[in-house]
Order: C-alpha cells, then sequence, then structure tokens
C-alpha cells in the first residue's frame, strides 16, 4: 500500500502493485536515471513507452541493458510538438515521468541556447501534450537540486527557497520549475492532473558514462590507467545512489495518483547531511574501492562558475512521503565501482542493474 502522510516506515515502497499494468510514459529513458528507471517499472510490471533522443554513443547503458526489447521506445526530440503529442496520444498514458533534459552544466556553458530550449521549452511542449491527453492523472517532472539561488550556504536548502541560477544550467532549471508551477496554477488546477516537480542531483551508479560527470570521469581515468583529474576538489555536493532519488519520484506518483493536489507541488529528494562531502572524499574513496593504483590530481576550474557549496533538505519528502534515503554514500560507492569493475569483467550490464535493484529492494528503509 501507499505511504499515508506522517508515516514513519513503509517497507513497500515503492508499490509494486501499484505499477503492474499502469501505463507509464517516460521521457529521456535512454539516459542514464531514465535506463535505470525504465528497467525499474518493467520489474513491476508497468508498461512504459519511452520518448527520447536516440543514444549518443556505443557504451550508452540503455543500448548495453537492450532496453528497447523491454519497453516500447520512440526516439523523438520532447521539443516537436507534433511527434510528441502523437506518441503520447497513441499510448494513452496514465502516469507522465519527464526526465528528458540537457542535464550537463559544462555542455550548458558551451550553448546555452541550446540548453534553455530544451530545459525549458521541451518542459513546456511535454505539458501541454499532457493538456491534450485525457487520461494521464498524474505527472513528475524531474529538474534538479541546482535550480536553487546559491548562496554559499552551509545549510540546505528546501522547497520554499528562492529559485535562481549564476550558471545556464541552473538557470535553466530553475526557469522549468517556474514553468511548471504556472502551468499547474494556470491549466491543471482543479483537473484530474496533479503535477509535481522533483529536485535531486549527483546522482552516481553503475552504467552513467556521460562526460564532464564526476564518476564516469573517474572509471575512464581508472580503466585507462591514467590519474584522475578532478577541477573542483574542495566543492561540496549532495552525493547519492540512483535508486535513491527513483524511489523518490515513484513514490511522488504513487502520492500524486491517490493523493492529486494535496502533494502536487515541489520535492526535495536529497541524502542524509552527513553524506554532503567534497569532491575529493568521494574520489579518494573511489581509488581506494577501485585499487591498481588509481590516483587523481586537482586541474582547476576549465572554465564557468560552479557552485563550491550544495545541499537539499529533504525534511518534507520524509515526513509526508516516508520517503528516505536507503544507502549512505561509502554504500553507495562500494555500489556504483563494484558495478563497473563486474562489467569490465564482462559480466551483463542488465543482470548488474536488476541484481542491484532487487537488491536495494530488500533493504527496506533500513541504512545498511
Amino acid at each position: 500500500m501507499a505511504a499515508r502522510p506522517g508515516a514513519v516506515e513503509d517497507l513497500l515502497t515503492p508499490d509494486a502493485g501499484f505499477w503492474r499494468n499502469k501505463r507509464v510514459f517516460l521521457t529521456g529513458h535512454t539516459g542514464f536515471k531514465g535506463t535505470w528507471l525504465a528497467l525499474w517499472l518493467t520489474r513491476f510490471g508497468a508498461r512504459v513507452r519511452g520518448y527520447s533522443l536516440p543514444p549518443d554513443r556505443s557504451d550508452n547503458l540503455s543500448l548495453t541493458t537492450h532496453l528497447a526489447a523491454h519497453i516500447d521506445s520512440v526516439f523523438g526530440d520532447i521539443r516537436d510538438a507534433t511527434a510528441l503529442d502523437a506518441a503520447m496520444a497513441d499510448f494513452v498514458p496514465d502516469i507522465v515521468l519527464h526526465l528528458a533534459a540537457q542535464a550537463l552544466v559544462q555542455t550548458a556553458y558551451r550553448d546555452p541556447v541550446e540548453t534553455f530550449d530544451v530545459n525549458v521549452t521541451g518542459t513546456i511542449r511535454v505539458l501541454e501534450a499532457v493538456r491534450r491527453c485525457p487520461t494521464v492523472r498524474a505527472v513528475v517532472v524531474v529538474t534538479t537540486d541546482k535550480c536553487y539561488e546559491n548562496r554559499e550556504w552551509v545549510w540546505p536548502y528546501r522547497e520554499s527557497e528562492a529559485l535562481g541560477g549564476r550558471d545556464p544550467y541552473s538557470a535553466s532549471k530553475a526557469c522549468a520549475e517556474l514553468a511548471v508551477a504556472a502551468w499547474r496554477a494556470s491549466f491543471f488546477e482543479g483537473t484530474a492532473v496533479a503535477l509535481a516537480t522533483a529536485r535531486a542531483g549527483n546522482v552516481i551508479g553503475g552504467g552513467d558514462w556521460a562526460a564532464n560527470r564526476l564518476i564516469p570521469d573517474c572509471i575512464r581515468a581508472m580503466q585507462a590507467g591514467l590519474p584522475i583529474e578532478v577541477r573542483s576538489p574542495h566543492a561540496t555536493r549532495p552525493w547519492q545512489h540512483v535508486l535513491d532519488p527513483l524511489r523518490g519520484y515513484l513514490m511522488l506518483a504513487e502520492r500524486l495518483w491517490i493523493d492529486g493536489p494535496a502533494v502536487a507541488e515541489a520535492w526535495n529528494f536529497g541524502p542524509s547531511l552527513v553524506d554532503v562531502k567534497p569532491v575529493s572524499t568521494v574520489v579518494d574513496e573511489v581509488t581506494r574501492l577501485w585499487g591498481d593504483d588509481a590516483s587523481w590530481q586537482p586541474i582547476g576550474p576549465q572554465g564557468g562558475h560552479e557552485a563550491a557549496r550544495l545541499a537539499v533538505d529533504a525534511a518534507k519528502a520524509q515526513t509526508r512521503l516516508a520517503w528516505t534515503p536507503r544507502l549512505p554514500l561509502r554504500t553507495a560507492l562500494e555500489w556504483t565501482v563494484a558495478w563497473y569493475k563486474r562489467n569490465q569483467a564482462g559480466d551483463d550490464a542488465l543482470a548488474l542493474v536488476l541484481e542491484e535493484i532487487a537488491r536495494y529492494e530488500g533493504l527496506g528503509n533500513a541504512r545498511p
């Protein structure tokens, strides 16, 4: 059953029975988080249609797990209103999970116009497609923990804090949050559609090969026998295993379906504050776990502003959704490094993902 407001612990979250035979329209299914989420949904028995750009590299997790054999995969641009509307209307979804985005800070510096177009206009196109699809009842739009006006505070940001962003990526996600709030108030209030946003970031886990992300950069360097080059070793981030925020998205969607407007708002999904650690701490642990004399070296900033300190307060999700992070950072890093080492040794990517999901489900809400 779904968790109720004020619940302290629910070992059955997310609820597999809830998702069985639900029709889920998932944007960004070829991304790292999107692939993990799609495979988790199929494990629950959900009927998933993914809508995303094709993978842009041969080691993409959606390719190595053969995701297209497990879901209904449609390639398209979320800014293409005609294609998007047709894909959604034809599928008649119950729930929409919007993950598609330009998700890299350094890419946003190189192409800020494209980043704003994808992250803002693309999100609006998804919301407009939902307006024209009468079967949808719950929508979760995933943004980022970087959507806040970062004042380099020592305390974490709550959902009520001001939105903003000094860099194009963060600003584009803050704009997406504002767009969702406007569409919710202007077009979805009083309708059958419950719309919420989910803010999480600095997600780690096996199968991420994106450029300019810490863990993939570490893995590539270590596999090549080279020192890891680290841009900002003293920057702190709210690190979390990919399955923790994905579980939050699923639990939020369940509650949107059940309680509607009562939870149609913004939600943070972040780790315990003890796991908000500097980049250097994470890289030290990764190199220790990898072995083989792995090492790293600072190279200094590579252009463009990046926040030195970032953390989010997930107390609202813990209190009202009964969501808590299950994996402390040390365990998350152990699982992640082991995933890459086993995959490098020849273990099948799909089997590794499904094995890790099953292991995670077996934890309940108890932290290992």
